[in-house]
């Protein structure tokens, strides 16, 4: 069985069109900076409100990488 060391880090990405979309915009964004990103972890979901309707979306996750 490996061992693994993870660093986590948190993000916070954002979308008009939905929350899904706002964590794949953050992990895009993570991915060019670390190709080691094993997992993440949804922490927070909020969004703006216009008018009555969802106009926008932030979702805040964890993500975990690989060490060494």
């Amino acid at each position: 069985m490996n061992h693994h060391v993870y660093q986590i880090s948190e993000l916070t990405g954002s979308s008009p069109t939905s929350s899904d979309d706002a964590i794949r915009q953050a992990l895009t964004k993570a991915a060019e900076k670390s190709p080691d990103i094993k997992w993440f972890e949804v922490v927070e979901t909020r969004g703006q409100v216009v008018q009555g309707a969802v106009a926008h979306w932030q979702v805040t996750i964890k993500v975990g990488q690989t060490l060494g």
